[in-house]
């Protein structure tokens, strides 16, 4: 081989290296994923690769183990049967307390409706922008696929913002007729309002000429919404019979939940909250101090505990 012949292979070499380091670094076409193989997905972007990961166990709730939260309940569950039954139905927000059950009644309407063709895609806020994306790819699903966001809140100039506003209300594309979006948020208007807000409505020569229009913009996400949820904190007794709930589920006798109510009661002091969450936490910390209190049992047949998970 000549010095030339040389020069050459070495720089297609050269170029084939840097051929494959830019295939890696372009933005890949989104696949579809083996929809059979899941009933909830998570979408996931790393780097230029988008893709779909299966969740392999959705969270065993029931609409029935959903306590103090009926007209939620009912209004989400209504709406959600409408749109699986190919009736017109509403994108859902579900706002309010922390630890109320906002997220675990989006679970259980998925467990409710699964074996029905119901399916459940959750998408981080940062890939809010590749919902046009998403909802183009299971459009020719015949399933009926909610769009879920978690804990769902923005700062000023976050691009997800823009991108959820024209995937509920705005685009020139049609929604998927198949899909809807549901979020749950602590925010009722998703965006921070400050009294800066008001303070700036000024009509100086730097003040804005239409002040309340900005104001009007920050709350114009939320009400593309067609169904508000609203989620309360729990009094004491609701919260108090949530605990039970929890303990009974946990294997509790009666007598061992009414000794409980005031380790409960201390519990939720602590944490300054009464949530359907921290009476979770409880009875799991409960039942686990006293099941480490005695001593190792005989080997069992294997049951089945039912109740809330």
């Amino acid at each position: 081989m000549t010095a030339l012949e040389e020069l050459l292979a070495t720089l297609i070499a050269r170029v084939e290296r840097l051929t494959e380091r830019l295939d890696a670094a372009l933005p890949r076409p989104l696949a579809a994923p083996d929809w059979p193989r899941a009933v909830a997905w998570r979408y996931r972007k790393r780097g230029s690769i988008c893709q779909f990961e299966p969740v392999p166990s959705v969270g065993a709730i029931a609409l029935g183990d959903l306590k103090e939260i009926d007209a939620q309940k009912e209004k989400v569950a209504r709406n959600t049967l409408q749109f699986l039954q190919g009736r017109p139905a509403n994108n859902v927000l579900l706002t309010g307390a922390r630890g109320t059950g906002k997220s675990s009644l989006i679970r259980a309407c998925l467990n409710e409706w699964a074996a029905q063709g119901l399916r459940l895609i959750e998408v981080d806020k940062a890939d809010l922008p590749d919902l046009p994306d998403i909802m183009a790819l299971v459009a020719v699903r015949p399933e009926k696929f909610i769009i879920y966001c978690d804990d769902l809140s923005f700062d000023e100039g976050e691009p997800g913002y823009k991108a959820l506003k024209s995937a509920l209300d705005g685009s020139v594309a049609a929604a998927a007729p198949n899909a809807l979006i549901y979020a749950t948020s602590n925010r009722r208007h998703l965006l921070p309002e400050t009294m800066r807000d008001n303070l700036a409505a000024r009509h100086g020569e730097n003040g804005e000429l239409h002040p309340g229009e900005a104001i009007e913009e920050k709350v114009s996400l939320s009400e593309r919404f067609g169904l508000w949820a609203s989620f309360y904190p729990f009094s004491q007794d609701e919260y108090l019979r949530i605990a039970a709930q929890w303990l009974a589920a946990l294997g509790a006798s009666p007598a061992q939940i009414a000794a409980a109510r005031p380790e409960a009661l201390v519990w939720a002091l602590e944490r300054g909250s009464r949530s359907g969450r921290v009476a979770q936490q409880f009875a799991r910390d409960y039942m686990g101090r006293r099941a480490s209190d005695q001593p190792p049992a005989a080997a069992a047949p294997a049951t089945t505990q039912g109740g809330p998970a």
